[in-house]
């Protein structure tokens, strides 16, 4: 039987996630979702979709899994209506960033199977990084379920614990606005060096780009290929050289362990 897959809320990320999913093969009568915008139910009715609602009620009816897509400030108000709804056997998947488990199941019912996902903006063009926590009542069928969803917008990666998801925000969940930020400060540099705008930007993205992809597809780790690309006394050497007397590696370390502490904090408060 084919599962059906209900989306509590229809925003970007669900945007993307359906757009994934029907991509891997998943017919639009599998995929329901509700939300109080028209305008956001009108992409998803352009993408083929019919089972639309402008509230949750009708989601659970044929739902096996429940993805809860909304903003963590309005999920604990989204979930406690929907929680009436929900069935035992039918699994909720969270992408909203720092509700926890405990508080999730607090919202939804003690007897619903919760797994947590943390994903990254890049899912919205298929290559996403998502790490998923699944708590003890979750099925393997349910968990199977959730990284079909997750692979369908790109990789999937499992944390033994739930406080590990810190980690992920810290690395790949906010990990994409670290390299906007680089990728904006090298184009300017080169710009400063005499390069046009647009010329210096298309020459860092493509760099950013080949140098990511290089290393997904490299036979060796990315310190021998930082190695490689690094011959004594030349140019390269000086710019890592510079970072090192930056303090690169520092300013990096405190900047994701800043990103896991936020993380920590915004999960007390929405708990």
């Amino acid at each position: 039987m084919s599962p059906h897959i209900a989306f509590l809320g229809a925003g970007n990320m669900a945007g993307a996630i359906i757009s994934g999913l029907l991509a891997d093969g998943f017919a639009p009568e599998q995929l329901s979702a509700s939300d109080p915008s028209d305008a956001a139910l009108a992409k998803l009715r352009a993408l083929g979709l019919t089972q639309l609602y402008a509230s949750p009620e009708p989601l659970c009816e044929n739902a096996d899994l429940v993805v809860l897509a909304v903003k963590p400030q309005v999920a604990p108000a989204a979930l406690t209506a929907l929680a009436p709804y929900l069935k035992p056997d039918t699994a909720l998947l969270s992408i909203a960033a720092g509700i926890s488990t405990t508080s999730l199941q607090k919202y939804a019912g003690n007897a619903v199977p919760i797994i947590r996902c943390m994903p990254n903006t890049p899912a919205m063009i298929g290559k996403g990084a998502s790490a998923l926590f699944a708590s003890e009542r979750a099925s393997e069928g349910a968990r199977q379920l959730a990284e079909r969803i997750t692979n369908a917008v790109g990789i999937t990666v499992w944390v033994r614990e739930e406080r590990q998801l810190d980690a992920v925000t810290a690395v790949s969940g906010s990990g994409p606005a670290y390299f906007f930020a680089m990728i904006e400060a090298i184009a300017k540099a080169g710009t400063d060096l005499g390069l046009d705008a647009d010329v210096a930007m298309a020459l860092t993205l493509q760099t950013a780009w080949g140098a990511a992809s290089l290393a997904q597809q490299a036979a060796v780790d990315v310190s021998t290929l930082r190695i490689n690309v690094t011959s004594p006394g030349g140019t390269t050497e000086q710019a890592l050289l510079s970072l090192a007397e930056g303090g690169f590696d520092a300013v990096i370390a405190e900047a994701v362990e800043r990103c896991a502490a936020r993380s920590r904090t915004l999960g007390e408060e929405f708990g």
